[in-house]
């Protein structure tokens, strides 16, 4: 009963902080509501008993994803009057898409469970790892999507890079070949003082 509760208290403040998520203005706190609602979903996954996905979930998403997507953030100069401006245009279909993922998640949790979707867990027993169990799953039936998934990710980052380094004006870029070939007789030059001497008095 108390995990049932918990369970729902979570999953109202996930909504929460998703709705925060598509309905924030400032891109920053949109990231950060992100955030938070990845820190609610690790504590979904604690519920189950999955313990490995709630770490993995904390370390790999809000310890290093959301500190990526912070810094692009934060580097691509977003024009907060453009985003106002968008939103309205593209709320329908924001609203279309979001229906369509619901369904399919109520269609894929009512398929998994044969019918009774709101059926408590049972407890695992003392001895049952549950990463043991995601790596004989992840790295045999699924070990095509997770090659997929790794790429994906690659490419993210490669075009999160391309992004931040384009050009811009007044941006200082430094030329590696002519810094290389710089000679130090063409910086550098020895003046010889010949030395006084004090005349004695």
């Amino acid at each position: 009963m108390a995990t049932t509760v918990l369970f729902y208290a979570f999953a109202a403040i996930l909504i929460v902080a998703a709705l925060g998520v598509i309905t924030s203005r400032n891109p920053v706190y949109a990231a950060l509501f992100l955030v938070f609602a990845f820190i609610q979903s690790a504590v979904l996954w604690l519920l189950i008993e999955a313990e490995f996905l709630a770490i993995a979930l904390v370390l790999v998403y809000v310890g290093a994803v959301m500190v990526l997507f912070l810094f692009v953030v934060m580097m691509l100069n977003i024009s907060l009057e453009e985003l106002r401006s968008g939103f309205t245009r593209y709320l329908p279909l924001g609203i279309g898409v979001a229906l369509v993922v619901v369904i399919e998640i109520a269609h894929v949790i009512w398929f998994r469970s044969d019918g009774r979707p709101f059926v408590t867990p049972e407890r695992n027993p003392v001895d049952y790892s549950n990463t043991k169990e995601l790596g004989a799953v992840l790295y045999t039936e699924h070990v095509y999507a997770f090659e997929i998934a790794a790429m994906l990710l690659l490419l993210a980052i490669i075009a999160a890079i391309t992004l931040t380094m384009r050009k811009r004006e007044g941006l200082k870029v430094q030329d590696v070949p002519a810094q290389v070939a710089v000679r130090a007789e063409d910086r550098l030059r020895i003046v010889k003082v010949e030395p006084v001497k004090e005349q004695a008095g």
